[in-house]
C-alpha cells in the first residue's frame, strides 16, 4: 500500500444558506480544494452526503457533483454511513488512492439541511437509528443521546453542569473560525440557563444543522515529499468499526466501543499512543459524545470524560485540545459533511493556519466521525 498525504482542502461557512443549492455547496469546497492543490482534475470524485435523497430530492451525488465541477468521464460515488458520510468518503479516496488504483482523488462532503422543516429533518435523522426498536417507538436522536447521557450521569455521579466545559471550550474556538456558524462566546450561566430539550440535554448541549461542504484532495506522498518537506501533511492512520445499530442491545450503553476498535486501528497503523496526539476533532454532536469520545480513545478513563474538561485540559493551551475550531457544537452540524469538515481542521493545525486557535507544535491531529449513535465510527490520523 502506497503512503497517501492530503495536499488541498477547502470548505464553505456552515450557515442557513438559502442562495446555494446541493451542487453549489459541494462545488465550492471542491473547487476551492483544487485550487489550494493547484490541480485542474483528478482520477476520482467521492462524496458523503446523508440526506439529499430526502432533503433534496437529489441522490446519484457522485455524477451530480463530478458533472458540476468540471469533472466528467472520472470515476464517482456517493457514499452513504449516517452522519459519518464525510468520514466515508475520506477513507474511500485514500484506500482509492493506496492501493494504486488511482493517483489522485477529490473527498467531499455535503448536506444541505435548512430548506426544510425542522421535523422532517428531525425524522430523517431518526433513519440512521433502528428503525424497529428505536424509531417507531418515537425515539429522536436527541432522546437517545439524552439517555444515555442520564445513565452516565446515574453510573459515575456527574452533575448536568459539569458538562457545561465542552461547549464552553467549542463557542470559544469558533469565534476565530470564520466558517464556523455561531459566534457567540457562552458562560456557565448561559449554559445553566438554556432551554431543555430532552432531559439531561438542553440547547447548549446540543449541536446545530446547517448547510456546508468540505474537501480535501488525496495524492501518493511520494509525489509531493519533494516539493513540499515538512509541512506536507500525510495520512498515518485510517480506522472504521460499527457496533449495534440499536443502543439497547449493546453490552455498555455508556462505552463507544466502535471507537475504541477504530482509534486502536488507526493508533497501529501510525505506530503512535494516544498520548501523542497533539489534537482531537471528535463528534460532539452532543456533550455526552464528547465525554464518551475521549474515553474511548485513550485520553480520559472510563467514566472520567468530564473531568479532563473541568481541568481545561480540552482547550488550545491543554493537554487534548478539542473542537479548535468550534467543533460541531458551534461550527455547526451539516451531517454528511462534518467529517470532511474535521478533516480540513486536522490539516489547518497541522499546517499551521488555524489562525486565532493554533495549537502550538501540532504535529499529530486526530478526526473522528461518528454515525448513528455510536453504531459507526472512521477515525483518521494525520501527521506532518
Amino acid at each position: 500500500m502506497r503512503e497517501v498525504a492530503v495536499i488541498g482542502i477547502g470548505q464553505t461557512k456552515v450557515d442557513e444558506l438559502w442562495d446555494k443549492s446541493l451542487r453549489e455547496l459541494a462545488g465550492e469546497a471542491a473547487l476551492a480544494a483544487l485550487h489550494d492543490a493547484h490541480l485542474d482534475r483528478v482520477d476520482a470524485v467521492y462524496v458523503g452526503n446523508m440526506m439529499s435523497g430526502s432533503a433534496n430530492q437529489q441522490l446519484h451525488l457522485g455524477a451530480y457533483v463530478a458533472d458540476w465541477i468540471g469533472m466528467r468521464y472520472t470515476e464517482a460515488f456517493h457514499t452513504e454511513a449516517a452522519c459519518s458520510s464525510g468520514a466515508a468518503a475520506f477513507r474511500t479516496a485514500l484506500m482509492a488512492v493506496a492501493s494504486g488504483e488511482v493517483d489522485t482523488a477529490l473527498a467531499v462532503g455535503v448536506e444541505k439541511m435548512t430548506d426544510s422543516p425542522g421535523d422532517e429533518i428531525t425524522s430523517q435523522l431518526a433513519t440512521a437509528a433502528d428503525a424497529d426498536w428505536e424509531a417507531n417507538q418515537g425515539l429522536s436522536f436527541v432522546a437517545l443521546n439524552a439517555l444515555i447521557m442520564r445513565r452516565y450521569m446515574y453510573e459515575f455521579g456527574w452533575r448536568k453542569e459539569d458538562f457545561a466545559p465542552f461547549s464552553i471550550n467549542a463557542h470559544a474556538n469558533a469565534m476565530q473560525n470564520p466558517f464556523a456558524r455561531f459566534h457567540e462566546p457562552i458562560t456557565a450561566e448561559i449554559y445553566a440557563k438554556a432551554h431543555m430539550i430532552a432531559d439531561p440535554i438542553n440547547l447548549m448541549d446540543a449541536s446545530a444543522i446547517g448547510d456546508g461542504a468540505a474537501a480535501a484532495i488525496l495524492v501518493p506522498l511520494d509525489r509531493v515529499k519533494a516539493a513540499n518537506g515538512g509541512r506536507i501533511v500525510r495520512v498515518a492512520g485510517s480506522g472504521a468499526a460499527t457496533d449495534t445499530i440499536a443502543v439497547d442491545q449493546r453490552r455498555e450503553p455508556t462505552w463507544l466501543k466502535a471507537a475504541y476498535e477504530s482509534s486502536k486501528t488507526a493508533y497501529i497503523q501510525a505506530g503512535i499512543t494516544p498520548k501523542e496526539i497533539d489534537l482531537f476533532e471528535l463528534h460532539d454532536a452532543f456533550s455526552i459524545m464528547a465525554a464518551l469520545s475521549l474515553e474511548a480513545n485513550g485520553f480520559a478513563e472510563k467514566g472520567k470524560g468530564p473531568q479532563l474538561a473541568l481541568d481545561g485540559e480540552i482547550t488550545i493551551g491543554g493537554k487534548i485540545p478539542i473542537a479548535t475550531r468550534g467543533g460541531l457544537k458551534a461550527r455547526g452540524h451539516p451531517v454528511g459533511a462534518t467529517g470532511m469538515y474535521q478533516i480540513v481542521e486536522v490539516v489547518q493545525q497541522l499546517r499551521g493556519e488555524a489562525v486565532g486557535t493554533q495549537v502550538d507544535k501540532a504535529r499529530i491531529g486526530m478526526a473522528q466521525n461518528i454515525g448513528g449513535s455510536g453504531s459507526n465510527i472512521i477515525t483518521h490520523i494525520l501527521r506532518i
